[in-house]
């Protein structure tokens, strides 16, 4: 069991389960991304066993696609209080869904999940170290990144670059990366006070704290699996079966 924080920070979580899933058809035609199973377990489970093995005890869920199977899993958690966030009438991306969802995630950083990866943790989890490290003072927001050569189902050019503190750059067009975004981040609700309306990327505003020098990475210590489309699912499984997951 993961050490809970006493500070807040990192008590609530968001996961972000509204998108269509279109690179992930035709298994998404009739269920939505979240929902896909990957070794006989849907994906955001691997997540939400992260979650709750963090101590995090508030959870918000966004739905758009296929709402109400969303909401029939949501039912069925147990020991851990789950909040829907209802998009059904606007796709707010991945920046609007969050700012929607501020109410229900408080005044703490709260940490953010994609639908569509997860990760094995090393010695230590990946949650807690993250808490470990996160520091109000210097950062906006912390992200996860995972080394290209540990990414399993990912084949594209990397996103960052990182310094000895960190602290993250975007990758240069001309080259690769050797870090990929995994997925997770730690984020102060202060970056959202000058939040756009309506749908926008989190990119709008990791942009600004890159430009502050705000924005940092922390690598993850072990593998981690994107499963964006449906060959990826393979690939998950066979590195799973060998591993606890």
């Amino acid at each position: 069991m993961a050490k809970h924080t006493s500070n807040g920070v990192g008590t609530r979580a968001m996961i972000l389960a509204a998108g269509l899933g279109t690179r992930m058809r035709p298994l998404t035609d009739n269920c939505p991304k979240p929902l896909v199973k990957v070794a006989g377990k849907s994906i955001i489970d691997y997540t939400v066993d992260r979650i709750r093995a963090a101590g995090v005890d508030t959870l918000v869920v966004n739905l758009h696609y296929l709402p109400e199977q969303i909401e029939r899993w949501a039912k069925r958690q147990r020991g851990l209080e789950i909040a829907l966030s209802d998009e059904r009438d606007c796709l707010l991306d991945t920046g609007g869904g969050v700012a929607k969802a501020l109410d229900r995630l408080g005044d703490q950083p709260f940490f953010v999940f994609n639908s569509d990866s997860f990760w094995v943790d090393g010695p230590q989890p990946a949650l807690e170290r993250m808490r470990n490290v996160w520091d109000g003072e210097r950062m906006d927001c912390l992200l996860l990144v995972a080394d290209m050569t540990s990414s399993v189902g990912f084949y594209g050019p990397g996103d960052f670059d990182m310094d000895e503190e960190g602290r993250l750059t975007r990758r240069n067009e001309s080259y690769v990366s050797p870090f990929v975004y995994a997925g997770c981040y730690l984020v102060s609700p202060a970056v959202f006070k000058d939040a756009p309306d309506g749908a926008f990327s989190m990119n709008i505003l990791w942009n600004k704290a890159l430009a502050a020098g705000r924005l940092f990475g922390l690598r993850h210590d072990s593998l981690w699996l994107h499963v964006g489309t449906p060959d990826a699912i393979g690939a998950a499984e066979t590195v799973l079966a060998g591993r606890s997951p």
